[in-house]
């Protein structure tokens, strides 16, 4: 399990390597407030991380640290306010929400709060994640909602609304409605809270062979350690800033610093 930095040498990440891709997420010195006047509050310190296209990078650090404010930031659901966060190589800071929302379709998003449609189906909720995929035919979607949800363990509750599924059956729904968009970036909040131990470790096998296979990059808020093994990367945040763990998998470096 990633431990409280210990070390604070300074890491300076390096771009892309000479005729590589481009990375799919590119943060550099953002920061973030909340609040206004004397309610002002720092959430974002200067945070900078680089994630190229296939990598699995898992986020650690206590409540309230602004794990979750990073990945809305990232995922296009707010505002840069000061900093730079591009993503498919397009600039989100002083873009329109226009921009945000068709940069949004390359994103699959799991939250904990499910955020399913209460009058929709496991099958039909699922299938809104392939209704962003124009080339498949509406059969083609239903289909692959299908698929998706056999390979989260629910191949038995397709017509079952949310109101008859458990949290944990809930939460791999929204998984599988996430997945079903073939996504170039994944941001997941805690994808196995609600989850048991055998039915945790196949989700995240399930997107860590998505990133392997499509290529897709993943950055997971997790604070299960039954789960870390699946990272290319272990990142902690502590105080708005975030530290990597140096290559002797002890102490800890931070980004950002010059």
């Amino acid at each position: 399990m990633v431990g409280a930095p210990s070390s604070r040498t300074p890491l300076h990440l390096g771009g892309p390597e000479k005729n590589a891709p481009g990375p799919t997420v590119a943060v550099q010195h953002l920061s973030h407030w909340y609040g206004k006047g004397e309610m002002r509050r720092q959430v974002l310190q200067g945070v900078d991380l680089v994630i190229d296209p296939g990598e699995v990078v898992l986020l650690t650090g206590p409540s309230g640290c602004g794990k979750t404010t990073l990945l809305t930031l990232i995922g296009a659901l707010r505002q840069v306010m000061e900093g730079s966060v591009r993503v498919f190589g397009q600039e989100l800071c002083g873009s329109s929400r226009a921009q945000r929302q068709e940069l949004r379709q390359g994103i699959g998003m799991i939250f904990q709060g499910h955020n399913l449609l209460r009058c929709l189906t496991a099958e039909q909720n699922v299938q809104m994640g392939s209704d962003l995929l124009p080339s498949l035919s509406y059969r083609a979607r239903r289909d692959q909602a299908r698929e998706w949800l056999r390979a989260v363990g629910l191949a038995d509750h397709l017509n079952k609304l949310p109101h008859d599924l458990s949290g944990g059956q809930k939460q791999r729904v929204a998984i599988a409605r996430a997945l079903a968009a073939r996504p170039r970036l994944l941001l997941a909040d805690e994808p196995t809270a609600a989850l048991d131990k055998q039915t945790g470790r196949e989700v995240v096998d399930l997107l860590k062979r998505l990133a392997r296979d499509q290529g897709c990059a993943v950055l997971m808020v997790t604070h299960d350690p039954r789960i870390l093994d699946v990272a290319d990367r272990l990142v902690q945040m502590e105080d708005g800033r975030l530290w990597q763990a140096d290559a002797s998998g002890g102490s800890m470096v931070e980004y950002g610093e010059s």
